[in-house]
């Protein structure tokens, strides 16, 4: 297909996503531009995805200003500032707690608040128990009982986003990347990656990005993707240069071996899941 033609698809299926499905902007926001405009190698093509679809939500994510730095929560600068190709524009929230797995959480769950599958927006602590939204909606909070996570009744009835974004402060606080790892899925192979997987190693500290685009050569089937990460402290999502390889960047290679080396983490090969 000619790219000029491909690419204008691309952007039509973009412009389904209606602007109050990022719901932390105000539904007159206008991005300065998204993940779709990052430029792709000549030699491949992104992929098409159907609208409403995490991987096309995740590639519509809007993106700051260039040259913009990264923030921590408590607006200071991060010491490093060499790692970033370009910030999503989305908060990190005034506390200490949307650090790397949190990230993570936070684009699935908002994809999922945005979408209204409401049932779906479950995550468990670090403690094995499941905190689901939909028990946040019917009033229910959590407290530990004789170190045993329980709900009781306490709140009314509620599913505005604020609501949605107090439930997310509380999984962040119990959750992680111990946690998150266990609640995803084993990918099979590396090369059939999609945008929403997440290079992941859970631990105490442990890390994760997620895949927020891919691209496909048509004629060797090689795939590049984008990455995103929060870290510690909790600071701006941004998109990850690729230090390996100054041209491709910040595309990475599905053919990059046993280890995938990102400006702040080594993860291996074996460390990619997807959501269920």
């Amino acid at each position: 297909m000619n790219k000029i033609i491909y690419t204008c698809i691309v952007l039509l299926f973009a412009c389904l996503i209606q602007a109050n499905n990022y719901n932390w902007k105000n539904n007159d926001f206008q991005a300065v531009s998204h993940i779709f405009d990052i430029k792709v190698p000549d030699s491949h093509q992104r992929s098409i995805f159907q609208p409403n679809s995490f991987a096309d939500w995740l590639r519509q994510l809007p993106l700051k200003a260039p040259e913009s730095k990264v923030h921590t929560f408590s607006g200071e600068l991060k010491s490093n500032q060499d790692a970033h190709y370009a910030l999503l524009d989305i908060d990190v929230g005034d506390k200490d707690l949307q650090q790397c797995a949190d990230a993570v959480i936070r684009l699935r769950a908002e994809f999922l608040y945005a979408m209204k599958r409401y049932d779906e927006i479950r995550f468990n602590f670090t403690s094995g128990d499941s905190c689901s939204f939909r028990q946040w909606i019917n009033g229910m909070r959590p407290y530990v009982s004789i170190n045993k996570v329980k709900w009781k009744e306490s709140e009314e009835k509620d599913s505005s986003y604020q609501t949605f974004r107090n439930y997310l402060n509380r999984v962040f606080m119990y959750a992680g990347s111990y946690s998150l790892e266990k609640e995803l899925l084993d990918k099979a192979t590396i090369e059939n990656i999609e945008i929403g997987d997440v290079f992941i190693q859970g631990g105490f500290p442990g890390h994760a990005v997620i895949v927020v685009d891919v691209a496909e050569n048509n004629k060797t089937g090689e795939r590049l993707f984008l990455l995103a990460q929060s870290y510690m402290p909790a600071q701006d999502i941004h998109i990850l240069k690729n230090p390996n390889d100054s041209t491709l960047s910040p595309w990475y290679s599905v053919n990059f071996g046993n280890l995938l080396k990102t400006p702040e983490w080594i993860f291996t090969n074996k460390d990619l899941h997807s959501f269920k």
